[in-house]
């Protein structure tokens, strides 16, 4: 097997997803690719397939959907800045989440939190009133 500066020429999409640090380990990279939240090249793969260097992945994340290219291939986990080195997120991709993280935040702002416990009067109601929805 050759090796370029980066890592190997052959590596299978959920070690390399493991390596870039999307994933802690290399199993939940491999249940996420088998459960359809990575696409390559906008289609549903395997845990086996042999990534290229200038391919896309669509990656689903929980709230957030990342789409990049393959940069270069590695086996071995290294530091975030090295692994960041392996692929390039695309700026539409970064727009996007930006503009999603913005509306959640948005959404939680809007909801009012109280600024103070309920007194023992208050919560003796609330009780007495969820019993009622009960019965």
């Amino acid at each position: 097997m050759a090796k370029n500066s980066q890592g190997s020429d052959k590596v299978r999409l959920d070690k390399w997803l493991w390596a870039a640090r999307f994933f802690k380990t290399r199993n939940l990279a491999k249940e996420a690719i088998e459960g359809g939240k990575v696409h390559y090249n906008g289609i549903r793969t395997k845990p086996s397939k042999e990534p290229q260097v200038g391919d896309q992945l669509t990656i689903r994340q929980g709230w957030d959907e990342r789409i990049i290219i393959i940069k270069a291939l590695s086996e071995q986990r290294r530091g975030a800045p090295e692994a960041q080195l392996l692929y390039e997120e695309t700026a539409e991709s970064i727009s996007k989440r930006e503009a999603k993280v913005a509306e959640r935040k948005s959404v939680y702002a809007s909801q009012l939190s109280p600024d103070k416990r309920p007194t023992k009067k208050q919560r003796r109601d609330i009780r007495q009133f969820k019993d009622k929805m009960d019965h």
